[in-house]
């Protein structure tokens, strides 16, 4: 396969004015607005992408992921490669479908370091300055996922707790959490 990665909505329509997925896995909650409104617009395309789905930590985002056209949804966090292959064979058309077993290891997959460190450090970044409501939404959410994919609990429910009541206490809170959890992974 080959991959495009956008991380937002405005990359994710310059991707797609030079690249025909074959596949469009659409996170629903992004930087610069719903992707929703993307699958909404790439379920209109012609010719349509094969397969589209939605994906999200939110698993309430299944029903507005297929209400938007969405083939399907995929829950977040994936925490094997399996079940991410599974997820996209199963939606794609029988002449699409590879031939034959295509079989991977079911070892659970860990969060790169690295990665999560970036993310971290994302968070931090948005979460600077006083940010507006829907930056620190959409830090909040992106948080919760990052932190259940990391199986870090109280990081996930102090995300969650940013996204439900987003005031200053919990901005410090989830900013001190994510200074404690980039110290500790220094000492790796």
């Amino acid at each position: 396969a080959r991959l495009r990665r956008a991380d937002c909505l405005k990359s994710a329509r310059r991707h797609l004015k030079i690249y025909s997925p074959t596949v469009a896995i659409v996170d629903l909650g992004l930087p610069d607005g719903a992707g929703g409104e993307l699958i909404e617009d790439l379920a209109r395309t012609v010719p349509r992408i094969p397969v589209i789905l939605g994906i999200s930590g939110d698993l309430s985002g299944e029903e507005s992921a297929i209400a938007a056209g969405a083939d399907g949804f995929i829950a977040k966090p994936l925490t094997r490669l399996s079940e991410f292959q599974s997820a996209i064979l199963s939606h794609l058309p029988s002449e699409a479908q590879p031939i034959g077993p295509r079989v991977l290891p079911d070892e659970q997959v860990t969060p790169d370091k690295l990665a999560l460190q970036d993310d971290f450090d994302h968070v931090r970044t948005l979460l600077k300055d006083d940010p507006d409501a829907p930056t620190r939404n959409y830090a909040a959410q992106f948080l919760a996922g990052v932190a259940q994919s990391a199986d870090d609990t109280p990081l996930t429910e102090a995300a969650r707790a940013l996204g439900a009541h987003p005031d200053s206490s919990h901005v410090d809170q989830v900013v001190q959490l994510l200074t404690a959890r980039t110290a500790e992974r220094a000492l790796f």
